[in-house]
Parts: C-alpha cells; sequence; structure tokens
C-alpha cells in the first residue's frame, strides 16, 4: 500500500477498535477492567519497541521480533503501530511490515468473533458467510 493508505487504513481501524472497545463499556457489557488491561498492554507494546530502537542503537541485546508480534496480536497493535512511526523502528522492514499487518488483521478478527459471541450474534454472522 502506498504511505498515505496505510496512515488512513491505520488511522480508521484504530477509531472502529477504540470506538468498539468503548461500546462494549458503555453499554455495560465489558468490564472497565479490560480497558485499563489494553491501554497497559498499549503502553508495554511502545515501551517494547522503544527499548528494541535503544538497544538496536547501543548495539545490544534486542527484543525479539515475535515479541513485538505477540504484543501487537494480544491487543497492542495501535502502539505498535505509533512507536513504528514515531520512533522510526521496524517501518521500513517488508517482512516484519506483513507479519505486523497479519497480527492486526487476526487480532480485529479474534475481537470481532468475541463480540459476537458474547452478544450472541455468532451464529447469524456464520450463516451470513454461507449465503
Amino acid at each position: 500500500m502506498p504511505g498515505n493508505a496505510v496512515i488512513v487504513l491505520a488511522w480508521v481501524l484504530m477509531a472502529a477498535w477504540a470506538m468498539a472497545w468503548a461500546a462494549g463499556w458503555w453499554t455495560g457489557g465489558l468490564h472497565g477492567g479490560v480497558l485499563l488491561g489494553l491501554a497497559g498492554l498499549n503502553l508495554a507494546t511502545f515501551w517494547a519497541y522503544w527499548t528494541d530502537k535503544y538497544a538496536a542503537r547501543q548495539g545490544q541485546w534486542r527484543t525479539p521480533e515475535q515479541t513485538l508480534h505477540g504484543l501487537a496480536l494480544l491487543g497492542g497493535w495501535p502502539a505498535a503501530w505509533w512507536a513504528q512511526q514515531l520512533l522510526r523502528h521496524k517501518s521500513t522492514k517488508p517482512a516484519f511490515r506483513q507479519v505486523y499487518w497479519a497480527t492486526v488483521a487476526l487480532h480485529l478478527l479474534a475481537t470481532a468473533g468475541v463480540a459476537l459471541a458474547a452478544t450472541g450474534h455468532l451464529p447469524a454472522a456464520l450463516a451470513l458467510l454461507h449465503r
């Protein structure tokens, strides 16, 4: 994707993701602790990128890429995107970026599946896929 399209996609996905989580909390279907956990996870994800960038500059032990991808998959993908942009870290490595976007897609699909299951709408959503 061209640079501007990726930025727009990231912003749209982050906005939709945040609104979905906030709506879950607002309607009482989601405990506030989950939102705090997601906030903490995103802070930890940004910190992991920052420490990896610092270690790279110092020639020190690096954070494994699997760890960075795991944090993104668990829900830290917005902070991972921001860290990539603001720190200019892992932002030009094509293989890393491909796996990163795959983790975003998997996280969003899993989140949607959990939300649909929790609200009882999963059978209807699956039925739409079989049409």
